[in-house]
């Protein structure tokens, strides 16, 4: 496993650190330079698998994970390389603008597939999904909406924090999902993945 001390110190430092709102303007003159829209999709709605849609996202984690990226924390390629150059103040402007866009499910999603909606609406709850995401799955603060995000993406990593492949800023992602099976998790993926 990582050491957490590196993401603690920056965690730690950004809590000091005064926050200052984000240009939605400025952010998508930026995310059109910097191509973000070429995986992310033009409208922040993903057309790649296994790359997340942005539109909609929490302004604190889409921030919270450029900055990852761009100190190495966090080391999902290209991102990384991607992120290096941006200034806080452009990771600020880039997280509103993402925030700030209309969310909507990616347009080569899956037909819904009732019993498996059925099965991972069951282990949503189980596993507790809204106490953190919040109850629509929306997100909130540095925690990620995961409602109409891309079902691969969503099975991908899951299973990466099942297996202690993937960190966030703490363990509790490793933890609920210690012992779920690959089944589970691609149920939960499907039903997240059809929720407004």
């Amino acid at each position: 496993m990582r050491p957490l001390l590196p993401v603690a110190a920056l965690l730690a430092a950004l809590s000091l650190t005064p926050a200052r709102a984000g240009d939605p303007q400025r952010g998508e003159a930026l995310a059109k330079d910097r191509g973000c829209g070429n995986c992310h999709g033009g409208a922040g709605i993903s057309g790649e698998r296994n790359v997340p849609s942005l539109a909609g996202q929490q302004a604190e984690y889409v921030t919270l994970q450029l900055i990852l990226f761009r100190e190495r924390l966090r080391t999902d390629p290209p991102m990384p390389d991607l992120a290096q150059g941006l200034d806080d103040a452009q990771v600020e402007d880039l997280a509103a603008y993402y925030a700030g866009l209309s969310p909507g499910p990616a347009h080569d999603r899956d037909a819904p597939r009732e019993a498996e909606l059925a099965q991972g609406a069951a282990l949503s709850e189980r596993l507790r999904c809204g106490n953190c995401h919040d109850a629509g799955y929306h997100g909130q603060a540095q925690v990620p909406r995961i409602a109409g995000q891309r079902e691969e993406f969503l099975q991908h990593a899951l299973t990466a924090y099942r297996d202690n492949q993937r960190h966030g800023t703490d363990t509790n992602m490793n933890g609920v999902m210690h012992g779920v099976s690959d089944a589970e998790i691609a149920a939960i993926a499907h039903y997240m993945a059809h929720q407004p």
